[in-house]
């Protein structure tokens, strides 16, 4: 299935939520000297029109990067984030939003590399025409499950894999859960980020359960959620598992998370959570 198309959705308090770990992951990264590779395996348009018709349809986006678009105050590391959407919108009105690709590449420094991999084919050419030409970005088409044999370990042996895949698939958890032993087997030390949706507690419990139950150390869990999760069907909230994270990543995110859930709560349901699923060696 290649239905899911990100357009309706950009900009929305789940990819708020994701591109502030992100950023904080990839800054955590150039802490060292030494180059990193970042792999995006569902890497989708790497950037969005918040004036299109897709994203007019139900204007998440207002309910996410709106609710932060012109905020004063903000911590460090919700600045850091906001600094790469205004880079997109300098003359400051909030039109144009940055995908994971865009937020990555924005991050990189000269020796830093990027890998897309996108198979869709009406956001591949949207993704292509992004980074054509750019020598320290590369998009492919292809699985981004597939990817992982082909582009793992990196050259640098440093770097993080961001796995957000489209969840059209019933079994979108159990290949999670896969693609995880197979990063784990073939670059054990690799940073890991995945983005998964909240529609009910059960589906994601099962997921963090299963993760647990394959012996792999150093596990974070973070999740974001607006909603009740015992209420009606939708998108209550939002996680992110991150294997191998970096040094007082929980610490950031310990602060980060509160301060997210204030800004974009609706009313007084919300809720966070900060978990190691499993304990770093």
């Amino acid at each position: 299935m290649l239905s899911y198309r990100h357009g309706f959705h950009a900009g929305n308090f789940a990819d708020v939520f994701k591109h502030v770990v992100l950023t904080q992951l990839i800054r955590a990264l150039r802490h060292k000297d030494k180059p990193f590779r970042v792999l995006d395996t569902h890497a989708g348009a790497g950037r969005y029109d918040l004036d299109s018709a897709p994203a007019g349809k139900n204007r998440e986006f207002a309910d996410g990067i709106g609710r932060l678009w012109g905020q004063s105050g903000l911590s460090p590391e919700l600045d850091d984030y906001l600094d790469r959407v205004r880079a997109l919108n300098p003359d400051g009105k909030l039109r144009w939003y940055p995908g994971s690709p865009r937020i990555a590449r924005d991050l990189l420094r000269p020796a830093d590399r990027l890998v897309l991999v996108e198979r869709h084919p009406a956001e591949y050419p949207l993704l292509q025409a992004e980074f054509g030409g750019d020598r320290q970005a590369r998009a492919h088409r292809a699985d981004g499950y597939a990817a992982l044999e082909s582009f793992l370990p990196p050259p640098e042996r440093r770097g993080l894999v961001l796995i957000d895949p489209a969840y059209e698939l019933k079994d979108e958890f159990d290949r999670l859960i896969d693609a995880v032993r197979r990063i784990h087997r073939r670059w054990a030390s690799g940073i890991v980020a995945i983005w998964y949706p909240i529609l009910g507690r059960a589906p994601s419990a099962r997921f963090q359960r299963t993760l647990r139950e394959t012996g792999i150390s150093a596990m974070l869990c973070a999740e974001l959620g607006l909603l009740p999760y015992d209420g009606p069907p939708g998108l209550h909230g939002c996680g992110m598992i991150v294997v191998n994270p970096p040094w007082k990543l929980d610490e950031t995110l310990g602060r980060v998370l509160p301060e997210l859930l204030r800004l974009l709560r609706v009313g007084d349901a919300g809720q966070t959570r900060l978990e190691w699923l499993a304990p770093a060696p």
